[in-house]
């Protein structure tokens, strides 16, 4: 094990039509498949789809942060 950590991030997108706390959730759990180590995230954009004056689906661009194995 190293002394040191080196991590990289990346950006995904995830949907909901239920809420922004779901998108969050569900871009993370899909990104968790294939990308191991992931320690944080930020939420870069939220935004929405209206459908008949209110909220139909939810979107929110995160960047995701994972530890390079090894390191």
């Amino acid at each position: 094990m190293s002394d040191h950590h080196v991590y990289k991030k990346v950006e995904i997108v995830g949907s909901s039509a239920t809420s922004i706390e779901d998108a969050i959730n569900n871009a993370l759990a899909e990104c968790s498949k294939s990308v191991k180590n992931i320690e944080w995230f930020e939420v870069q954009e939220t935004r929405g789809h209206v459908v008949d004056g209110k909220v139909g689906h939810f979107q929110v661009v995160i960047k995701a942060g994972f530890r390079i194995q090894g390191s």
